[in-house]
């Protein structure tokens, strides 16, 4: 039986995000239909909706799904109805990368997540009066009021936590926890450096400051964001509107460098600054995504020092333990989360994209 539900429908490139009804189609075995109760807003899917993303529109986005479980296809086993589940990227569960515990190296990761548009058989997941959209993003498609969902897209998670308040853990708190914990797992003492103080790079700051990292430096333009960043765990904030980076880390290092450094702002330069400011045998994790086919010049002798520079999917993290640990931490109060959300109603999704952009909001969360 198939079901129609409300959802934001992006018509083409740059156009804005519109409510519309769609209709979902039957769950396969290996599929869900989940109620939504919240759903993060990422610059991913503000790249996908302007049209900087080969994904199909018109379409339906969203990717940091929280929800309830509804109904379950025939061969589901990991969730039930009534269960609370957090929703993130999908995977094939079988190539060589997802067997070995990293399916955001998954071998299908791109057209599965985000530029198919649709399942791994090339059918449709959402259609408007007979006609498919753009759907399965992330396996999931979240900016709707009922989703249909790969299996492996969800993570059963404690259902005492409210589900608004973790709806960001499918994607952006996982990718800047995860490049600290799973790549860089920084050592006692070191020095761990975060450009770009947005969602991401606030939660590496939030996962560095729960290491035995000893200095943690936030960099960013924007001054309310580094005075956030402090409140978060950062030690030193630089900000490079007004001083040189690769000065100011070395005068904070005592002319050592850094130990590591999370790239998230996505630009060029600032990538090259960062890894000229490692120290021998440091390690930059690149997250930030520029647009296709961009190139950074590198100093090669700069490099022969031990030097690490490595790009990272969602943290390269194993969402059905990953997810759950933070869930844990942020109902402990010890990842605190809600300091980088806004929440605004589904039906005001376009606002929360507009101020996204505008960087009056860190991560918006829709509420239905």
């Amino acid at each position: 039986m198939s079901i129609t539900t409300r959802a934001a429908v992006v018509e083409a490139g740059g156009a804005p995000f519109a409510l519309s009804d769609v209709v979902l189609d039957e769950p396969g075995p290996h599929e869900a239909v989940v109620r939504m109760v919240a759903a993060g807003l990422c610059h991913t899917d503000l790249g996908a909706a302007s049209g900087g993303l080969p994904f199909p529109l018109p379409g339906v986005l969203g990717h940091e799904g929280a929800a309830v479980v509804e109904a379950v296809g025939s061969a589901v086993t990991s969730v039930a109805p009534g269960d609370h589940v957090l929703l993130s990227f999908t995977s094939c569960g079988d190539c060589r990368n997802c067997r070995g515990g990293h399916p955001a190296y998954c071998a299908t990761w791109l057209p599965l997540n985000l530029i198919g548009g649709r399942r791994a058989d090339g059918s449709s997941t959402i259609s408007r009066d007979g006609a498919p959209l753009g759907g399965h993003f992330f396996g999931q498609s979240s900016f709707a009021e009922r989703a249909l969902v790969d299996e492996r897209s969800m993570v059963k998670v404690d259902p005492d936590v409210p589900l608004a308040s973790i709806a960001p853990l499918g994607c952006g708190v996982q990718t800047g926890v995860g490049a600290v914990w799973n790549v860089l797992e920084p050592a006692t003492g070191d020095t761990v450096v975060v450009l770009g103080a947005g969602a991401v790079g606030l939660s590496a700051v939030m996962a560095a400051a729960l290491t035995p990292a000893t200095t943690i430096i936030a960099v960013d333009r924007v001054a309310e964001r580094l005075a956030l960043a402090r409140e978060l765990g950062a030690t030193h904030t630089v900000d490079t509107g007004q001083t040189d980076l690769g000065e100011a880390i070395s005068v904070i290092t005592g002319g050592g460098g850094a130990d590591g450094v999370v790239e998230t702002t996505g630009n060029a330069g600032v990538l090259r600054a960062g890894v000229d400011a490692l120290a021998a045998r440091g390690t930059l994790v690149v997250v930030g995504a520029p647009p296709f086919g961009t190139e950074v010049a590198l100093d090669v002798n700069g490099l022969l020092g031990g030097k690490h520079i490595t790009g990272i999917t969602l943290g390269d993290a194993e969402t059905q333990t990953f997810i759950p640990a933070l869930v844990r931490l942020v109902k402990e109060g010890r990842l605190p989360l809600h300091r980088l959300v806004t929440t605004y109603p589904f039906t005001d999704i376009d606002q929360a994209a507009r101020d996204m952009g505008a960087g009056k909001a860190i991560k918006p969360v829709l509420t239905f």
